[in-house]
């Protein structure tokens, strides 16, 4: 097994379950020393040393920092997942549900980010990885804010990339099509017919499936390995081909 994150040190956001979780185990096995910042421990158990924060809220940000620095005095590695997500159309959308959503989504990648740059600085590997989504770059019925965050996100993994080259800080994101997670469940229990939904979502991937935590896990350790040195500014699809593929049905 490649060990390229030897000695590294590494947050990952929303690392309770899901992607997170799949992404704090596979950066441990591969060397890594991982601090997940989650609202609770989930599932994180010995693949990382949790920390409470809402990474919405910058004080809490700030004071998750400083319980790790109790524990390590380097960071190379930023993975920003944590998110929440809502469904509906504009017309349906509260102003509580917009203002909650971009809090999480785009906010908490910002605050992160922002009290992780002068530890990053001092990395000779720093990398961000953001986690995107397919809704950032496919109009998806009822998912109005959700896409409208994460095509925020997708921009501002962009512009940091651009601010942050000349530091030797890689920035880059994954954007996984509809994936089989706890979230995405909880989603599903809403729908009027689960079964019928859950259907629906994996026939519009042109894979024929939902795609699985650890295949966006290996994505979000490709681009933050220390290998990719060359990678920055880039959006990696794991989507089952729904952004680019149009199948005849």
């Amino acid at each position: 097994m490649k060990r390229e994150f030897e000695g590294l040190v590494a947050i990952v956001t929303g690392s309770g379950s899901g992607i997170g979780l799949a992404t704090a185990k596979l950066l441990t096995e591969r060397g890594a020393k991982v601090f997940g910042f989650d609202l609770e421990e989930g599932d994180l158990g010995d693949f990382g040393h949790w920390i409470s924060c809402d990474v919405g809220d910058s004080s809490h940000v700030a004071r998750a920092f400083f319980a790790m620095s109790g524990a390590t005095d380097r960071l190379d590695i930023v993975v920003n997942n944590a998110g929440i997500g809502a469904t509906g159309t504009i017309e349906q959308a509260t102003l509580e549900e917009w203002e909650n959503v971009f809090r999480v989504n785009v906010f908490g990648t910002a605050h992160v980010s922002t009290a992780a740059l002068p530890w990053l600085r001092r990395s000779p590997n720093a990398s961000i990885v953001n986690l995107c989504s397919i809704a950032a770059t496919v109009g998806l019925q009822s998912r109005a804010i959700y896409s409208a965050s994460k095509g925020a996100v997708h921009s501002l993994t962009l512009a940091m990339a651009a601010d942050h080259v000349g530091e030797n800080i890689r920035i880059n994101a994954v954007s996984p099509g509809t994936a089989d997670t706890p979230w995405v469940q909880r989603l599903l229990e809403k729908a009027d017919d689960p079964e019928a939904e859950r259907i629906s979502l994996e026939s519009r991937q042109p894979i024929g499936r939902l795609i699985s935590a650890d295949e966006v896990a290996r994505a979000v350790c490709f681009l933050a390995s220390p290998l990719q040195a060359s990678t920055t500014g880039s959006s990696l699809a794991v989507d089952g081909g729904m952004d680019k593929l149009n199948l005849r049905r």
